[in-house]
């Protein structure tokens, strides 16, 4: 048998920067950690302010998830194509725009929901005029502006696996004579299911800690639309630290479980 080459020590100024940048991304995280007020925990989480901006949170981020399936599950097989054929210039395009919301500045998202749907809206001032509907100012705002920014990933991660998927169960079941909608039903749906559930629980994850576009769309109001991410800036502002640490560090533990429950799909060669 022969044995593996050992890997290449890397040299020591890659060591130093690549220490110097792992400092600098778990850093910050640790320090939450250390300063968390324990003692008090309990206590502070289970403050009207928290459970109420944690309910709301928790409530509004699964309604976004669900809508991010029903709207981006279609959206990912649109994107996907035929398994055998390029991404024609259309496709890219959608791809790109999928994108958007990924890259873009959460104010700058917020911005645009308003708009798209405030007052005096591009969507919403003509069904105003004709329904006499208010522009969304409840829950319902902060469930559009968490979808907006949370739906790309689900996208992304159900199109990854329906381009890894084996496309030949496809093929044996159409020559057996089901169906388009049949063989999306039977098969390409339970064969991508794994990517639909990773996809959901990101974008569960990206929801819940959603800020920026929430608070320009939805704005804050305690009780209503105030998330959890609302609430630790407030907490900070007010100056109590110890609050805003302590519901920090749901959003944190909320993200570890996530990440350590798809850690097979983030990092390759690393299976459960």
């Amino acid at each position: 048998m022969t044995r593996a080459p050992h890997r290449a020590r890397p040299p020591l100024a890659v060591v130093v920067l690549g220490a110097i940048g792992l400092a600098l991304l778990v850093g910050p995280l640790v320090a939450i950690v250390v300063r968390a007020p324990w003692g008090r925990l309990l206590e502070l989480l289970s403050s009207e302010t928290a459970l109420t901006a944690l309910g709301i949170s928790l409530g509004t981020a699964a309604a976004a998830t669900g809508l991010s399936v029903l709207l981006g599950v279609p959206l990912a097989l649109l994107l996907a194509g035929a398994p055998d054929e390029p991404p024609g210039l259309a496709l890219r395009v959608v791809r790109s725009l999928v994108t958007v919301p990924v890259v873009l500045p959460p104010v700058v998202g917020g911005v645009a929901l308003v708009a798209l749907l405030g007052e005096g809206g591009l969507v919403s001032a003509p069904i105003a005029a004709l329904l006499g509907a208010a522009p969304p100012t409840s829950a319902g705002a902060v469930v559009l502006a968490q979808t907006f920014v949370a739906m790309p990933f689900l996208v992304f991660a159900i199109e990854g696996a329906l381009r890894g998927a084996d496309r030949r169960v496809d093929l044996v079941a159409a020559t057996l004579g089901l169906t388009p909608g049949r063989r999306l039903l039977r098969v390409t749906l339970p064969l991508i299911a794994p990517g639909i559930a990773a996809g959901a629980a990101l974008s569960f994850a990206r929801a819940l800690g959603e800020y920026g576009a929430t608070v320009t769309f939805a704005t804050s109001i305690p009780g209503v639309t105030q998330t959890l991410p609302m609430a630790i800036y407030a907490q900070l502002a007010e100056g109590d630290r110890d609050a805003a640490i302590a519901l920090s560090l749901v959003l944190i533990a909320v993200s570890v479980v996530v990440l350590v429950a798809l850690r097979d799909r983030w990092v390759p060669g690393v299976t459960r």
